[in-house]
């Protein structure tokens, strides 16, 4: 009885002194708001997509008269155009 208590408060102490180690090596909670990062290459940056990007992805389909389509599914000449588009018409905060 008395080695399997000491086997028992050596695992217990081991499991103390780790516990707060995994819980610090835990990734944290993502923001919620970026959904995907899409790279320009053109402009050679990085655009977070969100709703914001997505209302105007949905402004330039409106302006061109394009039907309506995912941004992912569009050509890459017309995901080109799109960031052409979107830098000369910046988000006005």
């Amino acid at each position: 009885m008395s080695n399997t208590f000491r086997h028992l408060s050596s695992l217990i102490l081991a499991v103390a002194l780790v516990a707060p180690v995994v819980a610090l090596a835990a990734p944290g909670p993502q923001d919620t708001k970026i959904q995907i990062r899409v790279f320009d290459r053109d402009h050679k940056d990085y655009h977070n997509w969100d709703d914001r990007e997505d209302r105007a992805w949905g402004g330039y389909q409106t302006d061109h008269h394009e039907k309506s389509m995912e941004f992912s599914k569009s050509s890459k000449k017309e995901q080109s155009n799109y960031w052409n588009w979107r830098h000369a018409h910046p988000d006005k905060d």
